[in-house]
């Protein structure tokens, strides 16, 4: 069981560049991917996230990646030749309108506007594809574990919430035993069938004990319990099918309540209700 809640980061160096890849994983009932990336990144964003796919089928993915050229690597001094040519043009009008003398310093070079430039080399996806890709991958194994840290703490408060409910499924059990046995003492009226045909009598005997019959109902009820439990043992996103469980666990509950209004068993019908809908808090955070 993992919680659809976690964070990782993952990095990688190549040549000329670091990247770092953020992931943060929030609840949300379908799988909803947003990516931030680079714009040197664009072209590679189907590659992420088929590699997100195949990690998180359920919750929304926020993902980050940040490029860092590295000191010195991939970029480029650069000099705009045709804008210093009219530098160099412009100086010996000047110098020849008002007659200076002298020769052009070198050193005034650095102090003409836009003259030099330091430019980042150009990047292409296909070259730092491999680097995304581990950053990516280191990425995704980090919020893996975190996922599945709080998981597992989910894991141990729904079983705990689950041994609550086998235990009042047992005992309503018990009490539809006692509903059984206290039902031609208790329903059906002394001397009831002497006056009807035996036929009629079985219709309407059984017509009563219908009303107040929850045997079906707990079976089902046990069963879904049962269910449950080897979901969340289980591994694998699961979060859809608890939550489908915990809908068939609570109409049973409704059925056998309405069926068998007796104190002992609306007890244990709201009891049942109770844990239902505290596993079906912990059930929202569950891929």
């Amino acid at each position: 069981m993992k919680s659809m809640t976690g964070y990782g980061e993952g990095t990688a160096e190549g040549r000329s560049a670091k990247v770092i890849v953020q992931i943060r994983t929030l609840n949300h009932r379908h799988l909803d991917i947003q990516l931030r990336v680079p714009r040197e990144y664009l072209p590679l964003e189907e590659e992420m996230r088929r590699a997100v796919r195949q990690r998180v089928s359920r919750g929304r993915v926020e993902l980050f990646a940040n490029r860092l050229a590295l000191k010195g690597r991939g970029r480029n001094l650069v000099m705009n030749e045709h804008l210093l040519g009219q530098y160099f043009r412009t100086l010996r009008r000047v110098k020849r309108k008002f007659g200076l003398e002298g020769e052009l310093d070198l050193s005034l070079f650095p102090t003409l506007p836009e003259i030099f430039q330091i430019r980042d080399e150009e990047v292409r996806p296909e070259d730092e594809k491999g680097l995304l890709l581990r950053a990516l991958e280191s990425a995704l194994r980090s919020l893996d574990r975190s996922r599945g840290r709080e998981g597992r703490q989910l894991q141990s408060d729904v079983r705990l919430r689950v041994a609550e409910l086998r235990r009042i499924s047992r005992r309503l059990e018990r009490e539809a035993g006692k509903i059984q046995a206290r039902f031609k003492d208790s329903v059906l009226p002394k001397g009831f069938g002497e006056s009807l045909e035996p036929q009629r009598e079985a219709s309407e005997a059984g017509n009563m004990a219908f009303k107040g019959d929850i045997h079906e109902e707990v079976v089902r009820l046990k069963s879904h319990v049962g269910e449950l439990g080897r979901l969340v043992r289980g591994l694998g996103p699961v979060g859809k099918q608890v939550d489908f469980l915990l809908q068939e666990i609570h109409r049973e509950l409704n059925t056998i309540s309405s069926k068998a209004p007796q104190l002992p068993v609306v007890q244990l019908v709201l009891e049942g209700k109770e844990k239902v809908e505290k596993v079906r808090e912990q059930a929202q955070n569950v891929e």
